[in-house]
């Protein structure tokens, strides 16, 4: 198992690699990138309109029900007595997954937005969990208060990575497990272009990095995506990775942060709220092309071939 001080074990299906944990300058993208949509306001309203179709469209696309138990393997979810937060859980899609393993009602769920957990609210699987409105950047919950701590498809909308990731750090107790399931930044120019403008798209290793800052153990990266993909990774993925680590002390992180990055009490100029939105909209509807665009090259390049 590797050290999460300096390395950490990804693993692609089913094999290990070494992944070096790079300094924070070497494994972020330049600030000057846009990020139109990674602020909690923008986030806010589009998923205002995304709630609509989300798990009919969107999951589909990006993540499928098979990726979802693929990635809740990672959390060990191996007891129905566990207490299971999943933050930033929206409509509730993983946490039909975590209640396959764990009693609804040591699930809890917390989103921001109200429109997404009225969704999660009418699925009849998931009476009896608690719903909660609320930050993932400043978790209401004691210190120690659960066993796993899930969030997917949340952190890319987080201002602050690192603050979400130290806060799943203080509300697990000592033997916990944080699983965070999120995109993988592309390679192809014109994907990090998109992927630049409309919100964060990590880095496998910056995932490895917040962990390990924020004290977890045992860091493992794991590597998902569609199946019509035939695991290519170059586009970046919306949902492309399950991290892991495991908390094994008492308490708060041992990492000290600043104040938050976005102050979400301050007012904003509605027009440049405005063109964010919609620029970062538009920009996030290339990734809704590219799954497409893989989907009829699955089907037309004879297997055995890369696409």
């Amino acid at each position: 198992m590797a050290s999460t001080h300096s390395t950490a074990q990804v693993r692609v299906r089913g094999q290990a690699k070494r992944t070096s944990v790079l300094p924070a300058s070497e494994g972020t993208r330049p600030i000057s990138a846009p990020r139109l949509i990674q602020h909690k306001k923008e986030a806010f309203w589009f998923y205002r309109f995304i709630s609509i179709a989300y798990d009919q469209l969107l999951c589909p696309q990006q993540y499928t029900e098979a990726m979802r138990e693929d990635a809740l393997e990672t959390a060990d979810l191996n007891s129905r007595h566990l207490k299971v937060v999943d933050v930033g859980g929206g409509t509730g899609f993983t946490t039909v997954g975590i209640v396959k393993h764990v009693d609804p009602e040591n699930v809890t769920l917390l989103d921001q937005s109200p429109h997404q957990l009225e969704k999660a609210r009418k699925k009849e699987v998931l009476k009896g969990i608690t719903i909660v409105e609320g930050d993932a950047e400043d978790l209401s919950f004691p210190t120690d208060t659960f066993d796993r701590y899930v969030s997917a498809g949340s952190i890319e909308y987080w201002p602050d990575p690192q603050r979400g990731i130290k806060e799943a750090y203080r509300v697990l107790r000592p033997g916990g497990v944080a699983c965070v399931i999120g995109p993988v930044y592309p390679t192809f120019w014109l994907s990090q272009f998109f992927a630049d403008m409309w919100m964060l798209f990590p880095k496998e290793e910056e995932y490895i990095e917040w962990f390990t800052k924020a004290g977890f153990e045992d860091v493992k990266l794991k590597r998902i995506g569609p199946k019509w993909y035939r695991g290519v990774r170059r586009f970046g993925l919306i949902i492309g990775c399950a991290v892991t680590g495991v908390k094994k002390d008492h308490g708060d992180s041992p990492l000290q942060l600043g104040p938050k990055a976005e102050d979400v009490s301050k007012p904003v100029n509605p027009i440049t709220f405005l063109l964010r939105f919609l620029l970062g909209t538009l920009c996030a509807a290339y990734y809704v092309i590219v799954p497409i665009y893989m989907w009829m090259k699955d089907k037309i390049v004879p297997r055995g071939m890369p696409i």
